[in-house]
């Protein structure tokens, strides 16, 4: 269900694979629920909220998800949410204080997949919907990717380095700036994907400042109007990410896995952002995003770069 995610969940050392590999197989489960679009908004959200509660502990009400499982495109989608009673169980199997991190953080995600689904009912290509200002839209990154950075560093605190001298305020805000700033790139990246569904991510506040409105974001020929605000917000990803590699230098050199882990999906998302730095991003015919063989050339250099500081110093752009 992953194609880049799925790597850094195999290199995670085994003490967390499991709890990090179920919660994010649990929130790509909702996700599912919240983005099948051919299901009315309120059986998403009823279908949502009984799985918060199974996943919460508050209801042991057996789900049955076969209606919007047969409606998916994708075999692995479909065979998660049939397989969801077997994933509920796993994580019942977790050690008390993991089943707490791994609730806290689902629960933060599907808060904010239920606000989507709210602020978004009845938008359509035709009818655009967007969020208003710029806090609504760090609200949105921060439930349903900043948790995560939190969640993330919680687990590894407690089973890989629980005694080590670490800043963990400063950690736990590095971290969730490392997830807001993977979930920002992904919304710039598919911005026009969005705009084809009527949603707009992009604050309709900002937008009134230069001139434009939510639907003029359709028509290619206003990227050049549209440039520079989208510039500021890739710098907002720039310096999350940043935030991010300042947070992977901070975990102990000895967590080799959890380092990479960390580096991998912060190194995709600023040549990502590159590209998106050159392209028309208001056209709908193109997909910007790095190639497999990138993402592995990548990877490989930042296995061959760790002994070495100053190349590993190197690996992120903006520490050059």
């Amino acid at each position: 269900m992953s194609r880049t995610f799925y790597k850094t969940l195999r290199l995670l050392p085994g003490s967390i694979r499991p709890q990090i590999g179920l919660a994010y197989l649990l929130a790509r489960m909702t996700d599912t629920i919240a983005d099948t679009e051919i299901v009315p908004s309120e059986q998403r959200l009823k279908a949502l909220s009984d799985l918060r509660g199974r996943i919460l502990g508050t209801s042991k009400e057996r789900l049955k998800f076969e209606e919007i499982a047969v409606k998916q495109g994708s075999a692995a989608e479909r065979a998660a949410l049939e397989r969801c009673e077997e994933a509920l169980k796993v994580l019942e199997d977790f050690e008390a204080e993991d089943v707490k991190r791994v609730r806290m953080v689902l629960d933060t995600i599907t808060s904010g997949q239920e606000l989507d689904l709210q602020r978004f009912a009845g938008a359509s290509k035709g009818r655009i919907v967007a969020l208003r200002v710029d806090a609504e839209l760090d609200d949105y990154t921060y439930r349903v990717a900043g948790c995560v950075g939190e969640f993330w560093t919680k687990m590894c605190r407690a089973h890989l380095f629980p005694k080590a001298a670490i800043d963990e305020e400063l950690l736990l805000k590095n971290g969730v700036r490392f997830g807001k700033g993977l979930q920002l790139v992904n919304i710039l990246r598919d911005l026009p994907a969005d705009l084809s569904h009527g949603r707009c991510y992009m604050p309709s506040e900002r937008l009134a400042q230069i001139g434009l409105n939510p639907g003029d974001l359709l028509e290619s020929k206003n990227e050049t109007k549209f440039r520079q605000l989208y510039n500021e917000y890739l710098g907002v990803a720039e310096s999350h990410l940043a935030a991010g590699w300042a947070y992977t230098n901070m975990l102990p050199k000895g967590c080799v896995r959890v380092r990479l882990a960390c580096a991998w999906p912060i190194l995709i998302g600023m040549q990502t952002i590159a590209k998106l730095k050159t392209e028309n991003v208001l056209d709908p015919r193109q997909r910007i995003k790095i190639s497999r063989a990138e993402v592995k050339q990548l990877m490989m250099r930042s296995v061959l770069a760790y002994p070495w500081p100053p190349a590993w110093k190197r690996l992120f752009p903006a520490a050059n």
